[in-house]
């Protein structure tokens, strides 16, 4: 491959249309999934410069640091960028429940045939 996005050693994020990459976090403890958010150029470079995870709102359209109300925050232990640049792997220690609903993690019901389960935590 001669694509240095793909091969290289220098960061070079491949912003989507809107200006965002997608961030799955897991917790550094357990391996678990905790959430998936997604982060502009400021909120990685916060997130890089703090140790503490911030995130792009589209819904909100604000950056936010995770757990600035709640104290819930996610304590960043290492940042993957996968091969092309267009997604990003958060391994974090959390300091408290990851989802807005208290649960662990936002991936707390499983898809049956029924619908959903809840799964406990």
């Amino acid at each position: 491959m001669s694509d240095a996005r793909e091969t290289g050693l220098i960061l070079d994020p491949k912003y989507d249309a809107n200006g965002l990459v997608t961030a799955v976090v897991t917790d550094a403890g357990s391996g678990d999934v905790l959430m998936l958010a997604h982060m502009n150029a400021e909120a990685l470079n916060l997130t890089r410069e703090t140790g503490i995870a911030h995130f792009w709102s589209r819904s909100r359209k604000s950056l936010w640091k995770k757990g600035e109300t709640s104290g819930h925050f996610l304590h960043v232990q290492e940042i993957r960028i996968d091969c092309d640049q267009d997604a990003l792997w958060i391994v974090a220690k959390p300091a408290g429940p990851a989802c807005h609903t208290g649960a662990t993690s936002c991936f707390y019901r499983r898809i049956t045939s029924d619908g959903l389960e809840r799964l406990t935590d």
